[in-house]
């Protein structure tokens, strides 16, 4: 059993809360990963799990076993580290090996798992290299594979992606996935970058100032993010936010006045909604309003994100700055109104305190 349970998990640096309290179940064999902005305490709680750090107050379970003053060394726990954390004096072997050699594992079964490990991970060929003869991506595919020659019952990353090259970066995302998939271990993960998460996830916990927002898979979190907040930061291009200025209703049907403009929504809200949300990619610019549409006088077309195979138009207009899908036979014009239009499903609503109206 690698269940993690964190009950009531605080932590203080200098009288301050960086980790106010929660609690957190991480399944057995899941992948999780702790998302979210830098200083959010994603970090300081995967070194709490590791035993690196101290918690000022909670308990920390692994496999129904109390660990809050167990050694690192005896948690189970293997950690993956951004900054590979090598021996630079010894070879790939060396590195790989050193953990089972401080353990005292039999010669023969070290020289065993070394040679699986490398086979694994495609570094047969490098074992009597030295760190400073490896690329970024080969010294972190060894310090994953020291981590995982331990066989531990949890394996944890703490960005170990954030120093690499984008092709790097995508190559070793779908090492790790593929190791997920062969070894089966409870994982945590740390990240910052969301593409990460919503690759390598089961589950995505969302963090802000040491709390937890939204715990969900990469799916939900999308399509029904808890709060402005979640919905905000997931998703690329960031989701349009626009304040309601009146809201009516009637038998499964909620009106929005927006913009001088009524919206239908084709279900009824429990409460009045605030602000609406809609992603980019489900909003267009057009020259006459479609089944939900809002005018948009003078706008600007401020940047062009050209991804490939579409782009994405930021203007500055009314309604604020919006981003939308761009159209090439309908391009933003400088002045006058266009209007953004929607599928009024695709909408999303959120109350004052900003969280989501279902």
């Amino acid at each position: 059993m690698s269940e993690i349970q964190l009950t009531q998990i605080r932590k203080t640096f200098d009288q301050t809360d960086v980790i106010p309290g929660l609690d957190l179940t991480i399944p057995e064999g899941h992948f999780t990963v702790l998302l979210g902005p830098s200083g959010c305490g994603k970090s300081t709680l995967l070194r709490m799990i590791a035993g690196l750090e101290s918690a000022s107050a909670g308990e920390i379970r692994i496999g129904g076993r109390l660990v809050n003053d167990v050694s690192p060394a005896e948690r189970g726990c293997a950690m993956v580290f951004q900054s590979y954390a090598l021996y630079p004096h010894k070879t790939v072997r060396a590195n790989m090996a050193y953990p089972l050699r401080m353990a005292r594992t039999p010669r023969r079964e070290i020289e065993k798992r070394v040679a699986e490990t490398a086979r694994f991970l495609e570094l047969t060929d490098l074992l009597d290299r030295y760190p400073r003869q490896l690329s970024g991506g080969q010294r972190q595919r060894v310090a994953m594979g020291r981590a995982m020659i331990r066989r531990p019952e949890v394996l944890l990353y703490d960005e170990p992606l954030s120093n690499l090259d984008l092709e790097l970066r995508v190559r070793l995302r779908l090492e790790i996935a593929e190791l997920q998939r062969e070894m089966k271990r409870t994982a945590v993960y740390v990240t910052h970058d969301q593409t990460e998460a919503m690759t390598l996830a089961d589950s995505i916990v969302v963090l802000r100032k040491g709390r937890i927002e939204q715990v969900g898979g990469p799916d939900a979190l999308y399509n029904a993010p808890a709060n402005t907040f979640v919905a905000g930061f997931i998703g690329t291009p960031k989701m349009n936010f626009f304040d309601v200025q009146a809201v009516a209703g009637d038998a499964g049907t909620s009106i929005l006045t927006l913009g001088g403009s009524r919206i239908t929504l084709p279900r009824a809200l429990s409460r009045p909604p605030a602000q609406i949300g809609i992603r980019p990619e489900y909003c267009a610019l057009t020259s006459t309003p479609g089944e939900a549409a809002v005018p948009l006088h003078d706008s600007r077309l401020v940047i062009r994100e050209n991804l490939g195979d579409r782009s994405f138009g930021f203007l500055s207009s009314s309604l604020g700055k919006v981003t939308y899908l761009m159209d090439e036979a309908a391009q933003a014009r400088d002045g006058g109104v266009q209007w953004l239009s929607f599928p009024a499903q695709k909408v999303l609503c959120f109350d004052a305190r900003g969280d989501l109206i279902h």
